[in-house]
């Protein structure tokens, strides 16, 4: 190990290069439907299969999701870039190429802005380019490697970041904050346990200095290939910048090398030496014209895009007093966070509509296996059940215990609780004779009670709820307690 703390002695040097795939119908260069799993090569036609002599044409939404992403990155976009060949040799790779934007790509010099260890973070945006997924190579449990060209052609950008990261916490916030971005943004979704987003690290150590003294030179770095889960990208990056330290300690050299990294033994392990640019002998594409893109076509992509989460999220915690939590979660999707707004339009109230949207509705859906929009739970029925707990007319304990049965049907909540006999009892007369019989059947209590321990209320409106079968209002139930027990 080394002889001193990695934080006193050296900084660590990150940047990504993060592939995320595009939520488009078709692949980027053909017609082949764009998606995830299905029987191997199922979905492959003579464009993606790489047959000699067929002819690709680029997926127009591609570019347009493209633009999407890197106006909201804040980068600039290029009025005209260009696709080239990409030349490596794999068996999933059915061309010998990978199409690939190079020099230029359509978008350019962003800036991403995020919350990272309680301070925050800038890191620049190099460039996002379009290029077309690989197939799909499976090796386990087999005698020989078989290939899956399902994937082949799918298409992605490919986003990559200054070395502006300075720890691997830092990559794994930045990678959460741009997944939650691009989710938001209808960009792509964000599965990464499927392959939708994954990265590349680009990690390397360099001596540290006293601030104001300047920065050393970069050090030499790896590359760590296709993580696609936060924990591995955390745990990788960390065994790597250990690694290095130990060469670097020793007096050895950190050579320039792409790795990979095992889950199961925590450790990155050499692949190859690292390709730079030329290794990949990139030449203009010539099946493919250069894409042009209007003014008016950028500006209309502009003009279309919502309301940023980040900023969403502060004017929820704002203008309806919720925690970071909660404002996290109903701005994770664009469609959920219009749904709740939706909700709040529809007459319910900022703070209760959250709690049955958090604590009600995306549970059960959790439970059924479903997607929230998928069940019949419209925002006008979550603003009429806030209503009702709002009038009085139902309880929260009811909602609760009638929620899965309001999502199977189409009555409103109180129509559904009254046909179940729970609707919310705010009749003093029937509720004083239940407190009656509360305070008397209970001696020893109303005597504690009236003795000081105030707290065994509770216990009296447990009492009351009970006999009236979770249907009586609670802060009348209160108040006539405390008149009773305090005569």
């Amino acid at each position: 190990m080394g002889s001193g703390p990695l934080e006193s002695r050296w900084e660590t040097v990150i940047g990504l290069e993060v592939h995320t795939q595009l939520l488009t119908r078709a692949k980027l260069f053909c017609s082949c439907p764009n998606l995830f799993g299905g029987e191997p090569n199922t979905r492959v036609c003579p464009v993606c299969a790489g047959m000699p002599g067929a002819l690709p044409v680029i997926n127009a939404q591609a570019v347009r999701l493209a633009v999407r992403a890197g106006l909201a990155l804040g980068c600039r976009i290029n009025r005209t870039s260009l696709f080239s060949r990409k030349s490596y040799f794999y068996p999933d790779l059915p061309n010998g190429f990978q199409t690939s934007q190079w020099e230029p790509p359509i978008c350019e010099g962003g800036r991403v802005e995020f919350i990272s260890g309680g301070r925050p973070v800038s890191v620049g945006i190099t460039r996002i380019h379009l290029e077309n997924d690989a197939g799909k190579c499976l090796h386990e449990g087999l005698d020989a490697s078989l290939v899956d060209l399902n994937r082949a052609g799918t298409p992605l950008v490919e986003i990559v970041s200054e070395p502006d990261l300075r720890s691997p916490d830092e990559a794994v916030d930045f990678m959460r904050h741009l997944r939650r971005l691009l989710v938001y943004l209808d960009v792509t979704d964000g599965n990464m346990e499927e392959g939708s987003m994954r990265c590349d690290v680009n990690i390397s150590l360099r001596p540290r200095v006293k601030e104001g003294e300047g920065d050393e030179p970069y050090g030499t770095r790896a590359e760590l290939k296709n993580l696609n889960s936060f924990n591995s990208i955390l745990d990788a990056a960390r065994h790597e910048q250990e690694r290095q330290r130990e060469i670097l300690e020793a007096g050895g050299k950190v050579e320039q090398e792409t790795r990979h990294y095992d889950p199961e033994a925590r450790i990155t392990r050499g692949m190859r030496s690292k390709e730079n640019a030329p290794d990949y002998r990139y030449f203009p594409c010539p099946d493919l014209p250069p894409v042009f893109l209007e003014e008016q076509e950028v500006e209309k992509i502009r003009s279309g895009l919502p309301e940023f989460p980040e900023q969403r999220r502060l004017r929820f915690e704002a203008d309806f007093g919720l925690n970071a939590e909660e404002s996290g979660i109903l701005t994770s999707s664009a469609a959920l966070a219009d749904y709740f707004e939706a909700a709040l339009k529809a007459g319910g109230g900022g703070k209760r509509t959250a709690t049955l949207i958090l604590a009600e509705l995306l549970p059960e859906c959790a439970r059924r296996g479903l997607s929230w929009s998928a069940v019949n739970f419209s925002p006008e029925r979550l603003a009429h059940t806030v209503r009702m707990l709002d009038a009085g007319k139902v309880s929260l304990r009811v909602v609760r215990e009638i929620f899965a049965e309001l999502l199977d049907s189409d009555l409103p909540v109180d129509i559904l609780a009254e046909q179940k006999g729970l609707l919310q009892l705010s009749d003093s007369s029937v509720l004083e004779e239940a407190v009656r019989a509360a305070v008397e059947g209970n001696p020893a209590e109303a005597a504690a009670y009236r003795g000081g321990k105030t707290r065994l209320l509770a216990f009296f409106v447990g009492q009351v709820m009970k006999a009236t079968r979770g249907a009586g209002n609670p802060g009348l139930i209160n108040k006539l307690l405390r008149q009773y027990l305090e005569e």
